[in-house]
């Protein structure tokens, strides 16, 4: 086969942890193969971009930052959609001058990126959406937009934003609605196992294509090692946006603090400061945040937010869960992991120390879990990651260049 003739590749992303670390390996990958990426990210981002060798194209950004407090993207339907969009309308015209003159041959987005689309449209290129979550199935509409919608348009506020969605979209040559343009990209690769899916054979294959976690080997954020002793290890880490739960934490600390045989590590993140959970066992360590993957390489269970990063990380590592659902798609996360028998969900108003300690304990020690996990993760394997993730780039890059030839 001819090599693909390296290509201009421009990536768009939030500030956001878990939107922008699921792509890092599949740019690191397209940049080893010859590809000149440049990456638009806010700057809080961009050293952390530079270190795939893309080259960031920062821009001024009105989203809260990962450092402010998780209350800031309030409560509401509303609250949590109005952000993005009057983002997209502030970035839109910064994005459009950075790239004049350098119009890249494809673009790449996370589905937060509105900015993206409608730049890849203005330029006449192809748009491929790398969503680090679920994807829309056959029915998608009637089962959730059009509930969304629904409640949006109950309140003169939810009704104002959808105007003002449609109204930009038209502006800039769109005629899909706000549902469409954000849920039906022409082309999208899930950067999460197709076991995470919900309703995964109503799912349009001509579209979606599930590559899997990309996760690499992250080794630049440093190794763990279980203690000497330890002879079960439990990881604790509600991600790194809603992690404002010191009452969780002392729940875990009393559940396992000097339970024998166990060890935990505990991520508590940036909101809460480790004297908020008192005395402190031998068994556990507390961080602010670890290098999650290594511990769960090493570790027997996993107390988790159920962010689509961390259960694909759960799932990749045969690691059985407990979900306990903060926000957003964390809710169908947790249930899809306990329906596939690896996890249990744990709403977080009855996540007590007995109930964690027992679900933890039931789990770990349930020869059906970790024969279910096995077979989870080989499936994963063979879902091919960030390689196929960037064949599949190159296939699409292929096939214009054919097209305009």
């Amino acid at each position: 086969m001819t090599p693909l003739r390296p290509a201009h590749i421009a990536m768009f992303s939030i500030a956001a942890h878990g939107h922008v670390n699921p792509s890092l390996e599949v740019i690191r990958e397209l940049v080893a193969r010859g590809h000149r990426v440049t990456y638009a990210i806010p700057h809080i981002f961009a050293e952390k971009v530079a270190e795939t060798g893309a080259e960031p194209r920062p821009y001024e950004t009105t989203l809260p930052s990962p450092d402010d407090d998780p209350e800031a993207w309030g409560t509401e339907l509303v609250d949590n959609l109005e952000p993005f969009l009057t983002d997209a309308i502030h970035a839109l015209p910064e994005l459009a001058r950075t790239y004049e003159g350098d119009e890249p041959d494809l673009v790449l987005y996370d589905i937060t990126s509105y900015p993206a689309r409608v730049l890849a449209r203005r330029w006449g290129v192809p748009e491929i959406s790398l969503s680090p979550t679920l994807v829309a199935w056959d029915g998608y509409e009637e089962e959730v937009a059009e509930p969304a919608q629904a409640q949006l348009k109950a309140s003169e506020r939810g009704r104002a934003y959808l105007a003002r969605f449609t109204s930009w979209l038209a502006e800039n040559g769109i005629a899909q609605g706000p549902d469409s343009f954000v849920a039906r990209p022409p082309r999208s690769l899930a950067l999460i196992p197709r076991a995470l899916q919900p309703f995964a054979d109503r799912v349009d294959g001509r579209v979606h294509t599930f590559v899997g976690a990309c996760q690499g080997e992250r080794a630049e954020q440093g190794e763990w090692e279980r203690p000497a002793g330890a002879h079960k290890v439990l990881l604790v880490s509600l991600g790194s946006a809603f992690t404002k739960q010191p009452d969780f934490y002392r729940e875990c600390v009393k559940a396992f603090g000097d339970l024998p045989g166990w060890h935990m590590v505990l991520q508590i993140g940036k909101h809460v400061d480790a004297a908020e959970l008192g005395e402190v066992p031998a068994n556990v360590e507390v961080h602010r945040w670890v290098p999650q993957l290594a511990v769960l390489r090493k570790a027997d269970a996993f107390i988790t937010h159920a962010g689509a990063g961390g259960s694909q990380e759960g799932l990749a590592t045969a690691t059985p869960m407990v979900a306990v659902p903060q926000a957003t798609d964390q809710f169908g996360n947790a249930d899809m992991l306990q329906g596939l028998g690896v996890a249990r969900h744990l709403p977080r108003e009855e996540a007590t120390a007995e109930a964690l300690r027992e679900a933890v304990l039931a789990l770990a020690e349930d020869p059906e879990v970790a024969r279910r996990l096995s077979g989870i993760q080989a499936s994963m394997a063979a879902e091919g990651g960030t390689r196929m993730a960037a064949d599949l780039i190159e296939e699409e890059l292929a096939k214009v260049r054919a097209e305009r030839s």
